[in-house]
């Protein structure tokens, strides 16, 4: 008789930890619509739909790479210092071992979560290229681009074989592999790309402002709501320091909000809502590595500070002529960086000690060398993502087929009719555009306002029509 029993999984975990980081796991996934609609809402209306849609391909496409690879070149418990392995390619052996974060959880709770981050952090980058980015060149880019920059970044960082973790560098919930990447990626895609057709010019600036601040306003607060799951899902546990990720967490949110606005009403003495929520997710960045080693003092600092240094990078394009369309470098490049930085002055042994977590703290506990490490950590992977990502865009520009960008009376009509066929409103204004042969110069003569068809009878009947 055969007594050979089959594993018991799950008896050694707690329920209570997995459940939590299974919510933060349906909490971190909202931020994908929340980054579309942002996205969306800051754009024009003729490329409305394409933001959103634009995200949720980063969902679909990175849970493939996830599921293949993805996940074990980031978390293979063989991995080198730089990167990790195929040992869990395919999600083989991952299911209920105990989890490379926290023997709490198992592998596989760990992976679904993690995985929520590699699909949010693509979306996040690919927002400096709107309005004007070919979406086959930008699908096949979000695959690469997650699996050399993200899941590098991510081994380094979280990885313990990581040497970012070797080190000692702080990071809680992804300064640097979410966005210092996303950042600095963003930067070279703007870079590779160039300006938007009419950007720059004095007669047609009016025609780049925000659309739609209901979904801008939307966007934040889904952002922020999800928000909890990505820093207090972090803890990996139903914990006081997860309540405590929680709480800087809104602090810092709060506080980039009041920065930003007070900082634009100075100048336009207006009280903005593109000001407050470009404030609030400040803050939200620049809160994210320190989340789970700082209290609620200092999670104020960083959020004042996150809200200071990336409303003054907001005006770095006018001054450098660079078009980031949506300041994705300004709030989660510089935003990342200075979150980064601010850790190593701010992370207290007493936060991490609430789980159980040791750690030597930074400034506030005389570990002195903590913020060389912060600047390694941060530094590293602002080089690594922006000469990698621009390396990437640049090759794929000179093959054939994927060249990125669309071209000039594409990018007139919008991606929303070129790419997808749809639009996201039922009404449009069309522009009737003067183009001055020599100087490139657009004028708009006239305006008409036309009712978009819905479906695909509409739309052969408006060609019928036409013609």
């Amino acid at each position: 008789m055969d007594t050979t029993e089959e594993p018991t999984y799950g008896s050694q975990f707690n329920p209570g930890d997995m459940a939590w980081v299974l919510a933060s796991t349906a909490l971190v996934w909202l931020m994908i619509p929340g980054i579309g609609y942002f996205y969306s809402g800051l754009a024009r209306s003729k490329n409305a739909l394409s933001m959103i849609m634009s995200a949720f391909l980063c969902l679909v496409v990175v849970s493939v790479q996830w599921f293949i690879w993805g996940y074990s070149l980031a978390f293979s418990d063989t991995a080198s210092p730089f990167i990790g392995n195929v040992k869990h390619a395919f999600f083989r052996d991952v299911l209920g071992e105990p989890s490379p974060g926290s023997d709490n959880i198992p592998a596989i709770v760990f992976c679904v979560y993690q995985g929520m981050f590699a699909c949010l952090t693509p979306a996040l980058a690919i927002g400096s290229a709107a309005e004007r980015a070919r979406l086959l060149p930008m699908i096949i880019f979000i695959f690469i681009w997650s699996t050399i920059v993200y899941d590098v970044l991510a081994c380094w960082t979280w990885n313990p074989n990581g040497w970012s973790f070797k080190l000692g560098g702080l990071d809680f919930a992804g300064g640097t592999p979410v966005h210092i990447a996303s950042g600095f990626s963003s930067l070279a895609y703007a870079l590779i790309l160039g300006k938007r057709t009419g950007k720059g010019s004095i007669s047609q600036e009016h025609d780049f402002k925000p659309h739609n601040m209901s979904n801008v306003v939307l966007g934040t607060a889904l952002l922020w709501f999800g928000w909890f799951g990505f820093n207090g899902g972090s803890a990996l546990s139903g914990s006081l320091r997860a309540g405590m990720a929680c709480i800087v967490t809104n602090l810092a949110a709060s506080v980039g909000a009041i920065t930003w606005m007070i900082l634009d009403y100075r100048i336009d003495r207006k009280f903005s809502a593109l000001g407050f929520c470009s404030g609030a997710i400040s803050g939200l960045v620049a809160i994210t590595p320190a989340a789970g080693f700082v209290g609620p003092g200092p999670a104020v600092a960083i959020g004042f500070f996150g809200g200071v240094f990336c409303n003054l990078a907001s005006h770095m394009k006018e001054w450098l002529r660079y078009d980031d369309a949506l300041d994705v470098f300004a709030v989660h490049g510089v935003g990342g960086y200075v979150g980064c930085i601010f850790t190593g002055v701010f992370a207290e042994s007493y936060i991490a000690a609430l789980d159980g977590t040791e750690i030597p703290g930074g400034w506030m506990n005389q570990n002195w060398v903590q913020v060389g490490y912060q600047f390694a950590d941060a530094t590293a992977g602002a080089s690594w993502s922006f000469f990698i990502t621009y390396l990437i865009l640049f090759v794929m520009d000179k093959i054939p087929g994927l060249s990125l960008r669309v071209s000039q009376e594409v990018e007139l009509q919008g991606l929303d009719v070129a790419e997808f066929g749809e639009q996201a409103y039922a009404y449009h204004i069309n522009k009737i555009v003067t183009v001055d042969p020599e100087t490139g110069e657009q004028k708009v003569v006239r305006e008409e306002v036309s009712e978009v068809p819905q479906n695909h009878e509409q739309q052969h009947a408006a060609q019928g029509s036409v013609a």
